[in-house]
């Protein structure tokens, strides 16, 4: 785990590097100072030398300054290389999302990811901070400290050096309680990150059915829960602080009683024992040692806590996509033919029921298929095994004659555009979101695709057209122009393939109707398979394909089917009853 996420540092090891060496510094440079300072009370003020006196105040003076210069110098490593560490954390993070399947997306959730990204790599990044500065701070004071406290008097040094198993023992402790309700704490904030992203996707929804009182109680119910994590953790941290308080004070009072006895034994004499001096640098020399391992119990505090966001950001470092590319991938795709061979597919491994079985179709290259079927017929699912958004379970999809899985999946898709039932757009300008189809296109492009998609019209009405802004997920839209946008930004690509799924549903039939001549008239190579619940938008197609429970019920062209299926006829029916076509 820790080489995982170490390997995320890269360009950021010189200040990985530089912020201990500054820290190392530093910490010598404050052990070296008690014992200026006791040479400063034994031979400068008992002896009243003030020339002595001065000669070291001027070397204290001078440790000082360079001592603030290595911990500014050490601050600023530090706070370069965590921020750098954290922000290649998360870069490495989202690439490897995405390179998922929606398999993996769907392993791990998007709430999850989100939390992930944001949370876990926050607590890991101010552990990595504490780690490279405190974590080497403390250990060097601690042992710099021990070997200048043991020079002076071996004895005493004995009593504060008691206290570091103890502090340890406890620590340890700790931790062992605490690590586990972490984990569990970030796991919730998943579940809180899924209600608030659900809250305010559907937020009209909520409002229309006045169930904000409902949401509130159910986002107040997991805050609860992590409120009561939290202070579980934080009441067994708590004794933390009390611990070290308890051994420091100990060790000052032992300190200081049995140093002062020796100071009066000896007559303040050095030769014969302990002197003022000395005894005052063991005294710092303590509080050095005690604080250093307060820094480190807070060190491994943050360890703690950061330790479950550091496992659950490995997970998705290591996670592997499950569509990969094979040894030799073909690039090329010889034109938009589709073969489904006896294609099986479920989206869990162990799942009861497949959600396709048994599909045997063939699609010829420029030709036009309409498929039709109730909900949870599986139509979206059979486009998606097209562009390899997911893999068969059994059988195997062909496109141009090859295996999608023998393809290269960049090439793939390159060649098969997709305008999926949930429209998407980005924030930015219209013009922004059609160059996801064709990030080089021209002006020319870009109105010939919203011509063919009868969206140039409106686009003209705004008074930037085509530099329009869009609100995020192109709130200031209606659902029948950002179907149209998102249908000329898929023509963009050019491709082979061109998959509408119910992607028409938020328009008119006049407009609909024009969209599909347009399509028939300019994209003759381009194979066209349009996904409706309307029998009116693929009642013209080459092909109707009948879904039914995953299986094919039948296919034929709409006078056939009005004849020979049953479902068609009754949808048919249905929708033209008294001689009206309803949408």
């Amino acid at each position: 785990m820790i080489r995982k996420l170490l390997s995320s540092v890269r360009e950021y090891k010189k200040d990985t590097v530089l912020a201990p060496a500054y820290v190392t510094v530093e910490s010598i440079i404050e052990i070296v100072i008690p014992t200026l300072m006791a040479y400063l009370i034994d031979n400068g003020i008992n002896r009243r030398n003030m020339p002595y006196v001065l000669w070291v105040g001027l070397v204290l003076a001078l440790c000082s300054a360079v001592s603030l210069l290595a911990g500014t110098l050490a601050g600023r490593s530090a706070a370069v290389a965590s921020s750098g560490f954290a922000r290649n954390l998360r870069r490495d993070m989202f690439y490897r999302v995405q390179k998922f399947s929606f398999s993996n997306i769907d392993r791990f959730s998007t709430a999850s990811i989100i939390t992930r990204l944001t949370t876990d790599v926050t607590n890991v990044q101010m552990a990595y901070q504490m780690l490279i500065r405190l974590g080497v701070r403390a250990p060097v004071m601690v042992v710099a400290a021990l070997i200048f406290s043991f020079r002076i008097d071996a004895g005493l040094s004995l009593i504060f050096l008691a206290a570091v198993p103890v502090l340890g023992g406890g620590l340890w402790l700790i931790m062992t309680h605490v690590h586990p309700i972490f984990v569990r704490v970030f796991n919730t904030y998943d579940r809180l990150n899924n209600v608030v992203e659900e809250n305010l996707r559907g937020i009209r929804v909520v409002k229309s059915y006045l169930r904000e009182e409902h949401e509130e109680k159910k986002f107040a119910g997991i805050s609860q829960s992590i409120f009561n994590d939290f202070s579980k953790a934080e009441k067994r941290l708590a004794f933390n602080m009390p611990l070290m308080q308890f051994c420091l004070y100990a060790s000052m009072l032992l300190l200081s009683w049995f140093g002062a006895r020796e100071i009066v034994a000896s007559g303040n004499n050095a030769a014969l024992g302990l002197s003022t001096g000395e005894l005052t640098s063991l005294i710092t020399y303590a509080m050095q040692i005690l604080m250093s391992l307060m820094m480190l119990s807070m060190v491994f505090v943050m360890i703690i806590i950061s330790r479950a966001s550091a496992e659950r950001i490995v997970e998705v470092l290591t996670e592997e996509s499950d569509l990969k590319n094979g040894k030799h991938p073909v690039h090329t795709v010889r034109d938009g033919s589709i073969a489904f061979e006896h294609v099986t597919f479920s989206y869990a491994k162990k799942a009861d029921k497949p959600v396709l079985d048994g599909i045997d179709l063939s699609i010829p290259s420029g030709g036009t298929v309409g498929i039709l079927g109730g909900t949870g017929s599986s139509k979206s699912s059979l486009v998606q095994l097209i562009p390899r958004l997911y893999d068969v379970t059994g059988g195997k999809v062909a496109v141009g004659g090859v295996d999608v899985r023998d393809y290269d999946l960049e090439s793939l898709r390159n060649q098969v555009a997709m305008v999926l039932q949930k429209n998407v757009l980005f924030s930015g300008t219209i013009r922004e979101n059609l160059r996801w189809g064709d990030e080089n296109a021209t002006d020319e492009d870009m109105v010939r695709a919203c011509r063919l998609a009868q969206a140039d019209g409106f686009v003209r009405e705004f008074p930037d057209r085509y530099d329009t802004y869009l609100e995020q997920g192109g709130a200031n839209l209606s659902g029948g122009q950002k179907q149209r946008l998102c249908i000329a930004r898929a023509l963009l690509k050019k491709p082979k393939i061109l998959i509408l799924d119910d992607s028409t549903s938020a328009v008119d039939t006049k407009t609909d109707e024009l969209i599909r001549k347009a399509l028939r008239a300019n994209l003759p190579d381009t194979t066209k398979i349009i996904i409706a619940q309307r029998v009116a938008s693929v009642q013209d197609a080459d092909m109707i394909v009948v879904l039914d429970d995953g299986k094919i019920n039948a296919t034929g062209t709409h006078g056939e089917l009005l004849r020979t299926c049953a479902i068609y006829r009754e949808v048919y029916e249905s929708q033209n009853r008294g001689g009206v076509l309803h949408g």
